[in-house]
């Protein structure tokens, strides 16, 4: 699933744009899934905030693993979102006030392109937070468990275990809701 944005990493650093959009475009899809699980409706512009510093931090990466790196800075800015609401609360508008305000594309269209996804985000963020972080980081973005381990600060067997659990309490929600599709898992030995 992850592929090597070594080169196109490099490119983007020499003040390629065209590399710098590949870039926004792999990734940006995931980003968003992951952020959308942990700050929910905040997700667009955590996103924004994590690709500003991208830009900004570019020309110093000097890593291996980009698709982690951008994560951290993501999962950072989530954080610090997180902590910013608990401190000030917002406060919400009536819904009569949202009628007054202009679509700015065909709602049909795009609720029906979301709506897969947004249940399986929805699915995701009700689990535990250490393996909801790990199911998307792994499923989602595509990390392996070494590279996840360090975005979460945690050992890679802790991820994988994590994840593990996670996605055997979403299989076990969806055939609890009778999808026929999931298969019946059964322990494996250790």
């Amino acid at each position: 699933m992850a592929t090597d944005l070594t080169a196109v990493v490099r490119a983007a650093q020499a003040g390629d744009e065209a590399a710098f959009r590949q870039l926004y475009r792999t990734l940006q899809p995931g980003l968003l899934r992951y952020l959308t699980a942990l700050v929910g409706a905040d997700a667009e512009d955590i996103a924004s905030e994590t690709w500003l510093q991208v830009a900004r931090d570019l020309a110093s990466f000097t890593g291996q693993e980009f698709r982690a790196w951008t994560v951290t800075i993501a999962r950072n800015r989530a954080l610090d979102h997180l902590r910013r609401e608990r401190r000030r609360p917002a406060v919400p508008v009536p819904v009569q006030e949202l009628g007054e305000l202009p679509a700015t594309s065909d709602t049909a269209e795009r609720a029906s392109e979301r709506l897969g996804t947004r249940a399986a985000i929805e699915m995701i963020s009700r689990l535990p937070q250490r393996e909801a972080e790990a199911v998307l980081l792994r499923a989602v973005i595509g990390l392996d468990a070494e590279s996840a381990g360090r975005v979460l600060g945690r050992r890679s067997g802790a991820v994988r275990t994590a994840a593990h659990r996670g996605l055997r309490r979403l299989a076990a929600e969806l055939r609890q809701q009778g999808d026929p599709a999931v298969p019946v898992t059964r322990p494996v030995p250790s």
